[in-house]
């Protein structure tokens, strides 16, 4: 099963980022920029990849011990800003993540601390929370990139707060989607 440990924004918070979103021109393209769907938003914590499913209870257990070492750690944050990843036909844009977002990397690493010490796998890449918007790859000019980044630099959306974290099954394909199969509560 593929995994992953996500903190999703609420729903105030993805209403605005939406209403936002929509004027951009990864929105608003005749092309297909493969946007991504508003019920994958959300903030990876950890990617832990393909893991047996007998060892996905162990996966929920790490969880459960991450959240209850990090004590009473709720950070405040907002969606603001955002960038790219990749060039040319690897293009990805985000909304980026501002607050507190320290201790949003002391939830990812106590996460990660757990994982390690179950031998779970994850992947070891720096934690630079984002929420995916779109690949849009080569399908819209530089130009048109350039203006949506400008446009999500401007962005400061609701502020809310991280209160429970969220072991996700990722499917992949034509239709992708996420389902929550286990949820540790902060604090």
């Amino acid at each position: 099963m593929r995994l992953f440990v996500a903190a999703y924004p609420p729903v105030e918070a993805l209403n605005d980022l939406q209403g936002y979103v929509g004027r951009l021109n990864i929105a608003t393209a005749a092309v297909n920029t493969r946007l991504t769907a508003r019920p994958l938003w959300h903030v990876t914590l950890a990617f832990l990849g393909e893991v047996a499913d007998e060892r996905v209870p162990e996966a929920g257990r790490a969880l459960d011990r991450a959240a209850e070492s990090l004590g009473p750690l709720r950070p405040l944050l907002r969606c603001a800003g955002g960038g790219r990843f990749g060039r040319a036909r690897f293009t990805l844009l985000w909304a980026g993540i501002g607050g507190d977002v320290a201790a949003l990397g002391r939830i990812s690493d106590g996460v990660r601390r757990e994982l390690r010490a179950s031998r779970l796998p994850y992947d070891m890449k720096r934690f630079n929370p984002h929420l995916t918007l779109a690949r849009p790859g080569e399908r819209l000019p530089d130009s048109a990139i350039a203006e949506d980044l400008a446009t999500l630099g401007e962005y400061r959306g609701p502020q809310w707060t991280i209160s429970t974290i969220e072991l996700v099954a990722s499917y992949l394909g034509p239709h992708p989607r996420h389902e929550v199969i286990h949820t540790a509560t902060l604090g």
